[in-house]
């Protein structure tokens, strides 16, 4: 980056930071939702320094909020009327809509920017963005992919998806929340795509970990005796996952070294030795069922990812 660009790079964001804050320049955001989240999120702008205004419908939770500088508003009209950008993190889309799709709320954002760090589909997400779009109010989806006690710190990693300018114009307050943050495009729901996807793996490993648990108890295994030997099964997901990730957008599916044949066999001893137990194995067994038709359908020597193609067959 050249010396005049950066210098220009650096005007832009600071002039972001203080658009509309009416407070000599200070940058200012509202924050919609306070549950663990949300206040996480809110302890980050003031920590920053920045004019934070705050709302929950349930009353009570901004008294911590209060007593660090924060405003607090009586009503969500008044809290987005209060900056430009308006920062909501509630349960899902359908408290969203609750409180935004208000008539008061949504006049008193018309001319503002929502950033909706709140997690449901990607459907949802391009609903919101229809529905922003129709009543005049600048609109960016997002995602938080790291735990409560990670924002304001290095740790912390968030997704962004909608038009680029305005994901630029607001990134130097966003920024106040820690960590990474990664514009994914300007296709509004592929934050949600992300989130939904790598909560996928989440899930999907935890429930593996639970049932493993349970089967190891009931031989005998204690969960401590068994969890650093799950932590070296872990350390083999990540290569595995960039391999399977090249198989899966080139085609190839090779199983040279472990075809899924022999998957569908290994899968098939956890489901017995679980119903042995009494233990219920109906997530192994749709795996397994998955597995099976993946072999029926010709491809028994390929790699386990194969699966993945043939559950995305239309």
């Amino acid at each position: 980056m050249s010396p005049t660009t950066a210098s220009s790079s650096s005007s832009h964001e600071q002039s972001a930071a203080r658009t509309s804050s009416g407070d000599g320049g200070r940058s200012a955001v509202t924050v919609l939702g306070l549950g663990p989240m949300g206040r996480a999120l809110a302890g980050a702008f003031l920590d920053a320094g920045i004019r934070t205004t705050v709302w929950n419908r349930t009353p009570g939770k901004d008294q911590e909020l209060v007593a660090r500088g924060a405003t607090s508003a009586a009503s969500p009209e008044e809290a987005v009327a209060a900056a430009e950008l308006t920062v909501v993190c509630v349960v899902d889309y359908d408290a969203v809509d609750a409180v935004l799709r208000r008539e008061a709320v949504t006049d008193a954002l018309k001319g503002r920017t929502v950033v909706n760090l709140t997690a449901d589909t990607p459907a949802r997400a391009r609903d919101a963005a229809d529905w922003a779009d129709r009543h005049g109010i600048r609109y960016l989806d997002g995602a938080i992919m790291t735990p409560t006690p990670t924002i304001g710190t290095p740790d912390a990693v968030f997704l962004h998806s909608g038009p680029y300018e305005l994901y630029e114009r607001q990134l130097p307050v966003l920024k106040a929340l820690g960590g990474t943050h990664t514009h994914l495009g300007a296709e509004i729901g592929r934050a949600a795509a992300h989130d939904i996807a790598l909560l996928d793996i989440f899930w999907t490993a935890a429930a593996g970990y639970a049932h493993a648990l349970a089967m190891a108890r009931a031989e005998g295994i204690a969960a401590r005796e068994l969890a650093p030997f799950a932590k070296g099964i872990a350390t083999i997901l990540p290569p595995l996952f960039e391999e399977w990730a090249g198989d899966m957008d080139d085609g190839t599916f090779s199983g040279r070294l472990n075809p899924l044949t022999s998957g569908a066999s290994s899968m098939a001893h956890i489901v017995h030795t679980s119903e042995e137990h009494g233990i219920d194995a109906g997530v192994m067994r749709a795996v397994e069922g998955w597995a099976r038709r993946t072999v029926g359908l010709g491809h028994g020597t390929d790699g386990f990812i194969r699966v993945a193609e043939v559950l995305g067959r239309h």
